[in-house]
């Protein structure tokens, strides 16, 4: 093992490239190729098949009842045909591994379970570099130590676990759950929510090597087969302009994967063959289109806003839209409470449908700028911006 490593990290310079690839042969800082060779290393009877094709593609042909199908990917977003095959693929027997930074909440739904990204809510300051480190439960990890590394915080963490069929086995660096044992049939999922705690970076460090070993103890001793996806984690570069992660793609042949997609996609070019014959043997007279009614009322309100902007009043201005949103709270959600307090945080929280961290986050912007008496450009569109994103993610 320790040739192995010392090998990868002469192979390339690990600060140059910083792309999450986390693909198997990648040996740039975040690609997948230790976590590769130590999975291989810790079942060397048996051997990693590679494929690049969805899980619902891949499963739907499988007969396994013990092997272990593994998927380590920045973003995870799974249809309903993946989630399904995915539980069926489990319930037989088998084993699923995923580390994803970005699990899809839908199939996280079907396991009554969910997570959070601090990193997104981070939107005024981007998070800095700094120590960060991860963790394992004493059962697994008997000395108790931490696997730490340099680099962006692990920021991804479990919310929500359904525990009537999950097992937490580590925290991160906050102490909050990020991979869990979740037993569904015969087989178990293990899901983790960092990435990047498998990369060569991590791996590399120190002898964080060790974190990957403790936590595949805990799967099958000898797996019928061991299968690496790499479908996920290309399919992460398929908008980046790297021709290599489109080779080989196009979208008739992925309409053509999932037998309900093709069937409607043959339905709607029958429907459109039908209409071109049909149609064109009728004639309507052209109606005249009518001009849109004026709405007065929004034209005088954008050019009083632009009056404030331009005489520079933002103090007035983001009053005016404090009192505007916190009367919109009013009529619509019927909130009795004083704005702010914590009670009214939780029943706005609740009927809005809106996240108790973002309403809080919210409101304490909006008695920082209240407090103010000056408030500048920047603070006024960082409250509208806040404004404006509850207002997207109400119900």
């Amino acid at each position: 093992m320790a040739v192995l490593l010392n090998s990868c990290s002469r192979s390339n310079d690990p600060v140059k490239d910083l792309r999450e690839t986390y693909l198997p042969t990648d040996k740039r800082p975040f690609g997948g190729y230790i976590a590769s060779s130590i999975l291989q290393n810790s079942y060397p009877e048996s051997f990693i098949h590679h494929t690049k094709y969805s899980a619902y593609t891949d499963m739907i042909s499988m007969s396994d009842s013990g092997a272990l199908y593994c998927v380590i990917s920045k973003n995870f977003y799974a249809d309903s045909l993946d989630a399904d095959a995915i539980l069926d693929y489990v319930y037989n027997g088998n084993t699923f591994f995923l580390a994803s930074s970005n699990i899809d909440s839908s199939f996280l739904k079907r396991l009554y379970c969910k997570t959070i990204n601090t990193a997104k809510l981070d939107f005024i300051l981007e998070p800095g570099l700094s120590y960060d480190s991860v963790r394992l439960i004493p059962q697994v990890n008997v000395a108790g130590e931490k696997f730490s590394y340099y680099y962006l915080p692990f920021s991804s963490r479990f919310t929500e676990i359904n525990e009537t069929y999950c097992r937490v086995l580590g925290y991160n660096g906050n102490g909050e759950p990020n991979c869990i044992m979740f037993y569904w049939g015969k087989g178990r999922m293990l899901l983790h929510t960092d990435a990047r705690a498998f990369s060569n970076y991590f791996l590399l460090t120190g002898k964080n090597y060790l974190y990957m070993q403790q936590l595949l103890q805990l799967l099958q001793s000898n797996p019928e087969n061991i299968y690496w996806n790499e479908y996920y984690a290309k399919k992460n570069r398929a908008g980046s302009g790297n021709e290599n992660s489109n080779k080989g793609f196009s979208s008739f042949s992925e309409i053509m994967k999932y037998p309900p997609l093709a069937s409607a996609f043959w339905l709607v070019l029958a429907l459109l063959i039908l209409y071109i014959l049909f149609s064109g043997k009728r004639k309507q007279r052209i109606i005249r289109q009518l001009k849109p009614n004026v709405n007065s009322s929004v034209a005088f309100t954008e050019t009083i806003a632009r009056l404030y902007l331009q005489q520079k009043d933002n103090k007035n201005l983001s009053d005016k839209m404090i009192a505007y949103f916190n009367e919109h709270i009013r009529s619509h959600y019927f909130l009795t409470s004083t704005p702010g307090s914590e009670d009214f945080l939780n029943s706005l929280s609740r009927k809005s449908g809106v996240s108790l961290e973002k309403t809080t986050a919210l409101y304490k912007a909006i008695n920082m700028v209240s407090d103010k008496t000056v408030v500048d450009d920047y603070e006024l569109l960082t409250l509208n911006e806040q404004i404006q994103q509850f207002y997207k993610i109400r119900k």
